[in-house]
């Protein structure tokens, strides 16, 4: 099965997470599929907290691939943004 996980990275006591496809046997920060965007749990004011590639989120899920409980909490609450040609109208 195609899951969407948090891969880890960052140095010790300073997580970043990438949002990753990969299949669900491969270990946590192995071989993903691609990455769709990330997650900075530290960052500070004014930095981009999460940022993820909707168009892509989109296609996996419709392909079948499941997000992890903790990718679908942190979706729920980020906000959508609205298309470039939309915004600019």
């Amino acid at each position: 099965m195609v899951v969407i996980r948090l891969s880890r990275g960052g140095a010790k006591a300073r997580p970043f997470y990438n949002i990753v496809v990969a299949d669900k046997r491969v270990r946590r920060d192995g071989r993903f599929i691609e990455r769709l965007g990330f997650y900075n749990p530290l960052a500070k004011e004014g930095e981009e907290k999460l940022r993820v590639a909707q168009d892509r989120l989109t296609y996996w899920r419709g392909v079948g691939a499941q997000a992890s409980p903790t990718v679908e909490r942190l979706l729920h609450g980020a906000p959508v943004a609205a298309p470039a040609a939309a915004a600019a109208a």
